[in-house]
């Protein structure tokens, strides 16, 4: 598992896309996460542009009780959520970026926020933990 300043990284090198989009699903569920929105990049990008791209999927994950008192301290929030995961399958494997709240919540000038954000990002953190584990 890896930081970088927005996303935590997890490389699972055992899966392919599929294998680890059911992964991540499960591993956000037992977290409270459920998925709102998916988007798969290589078939859009194939349809709209007619380009080839890798394996590249992103899932919107919304855990309900972290998002209701998130807007309702701050309804602007909303622009930010779902939280952004991204699997992206390349040659070693495939790739889980998960958005850090903490990362995304820092342009909101609200300190009323920070716990919902400190929370998301350690259950978030757990997610990263148990694919990697």
């Amino acid at each position: 598992m890896t930081n970088d300043p927005i996303a935590i990284e997890v490389r699972l090198d055992d899966s392919n896309l599929d294998q680890a989009r059911a992964r991540v699903t499960q591993a956000l569920a037992d977290e409270g996460f459920g998925i709102l929105t998916e988007i798969d990049v290589r078939a859009t990008l194939k349809k709209k542009l007619d380009l080839d791209f890798r394996p590249y999927v992103i899932l919107g994950a919304c855990n309900p009780k972290l998002a209701h008192r998130a807007l309702s301290e701050e309804p602007s929030i909303g622009v930010l959520l779902p939280c952004n995961v991204v699997i992206e399958a390349d040659d070693e494997g495939v790739l889980v970026r998960i958005a850090d709240p903490k990362a995304m919540f820092q342009v909101i000038d609200n300190e009323a926020v920070a716990p919902v954000a400190e929370e998301a990002e350690a259950r978030l953190r757990r997610v990263a933990q148990a694919l990697s584990g």
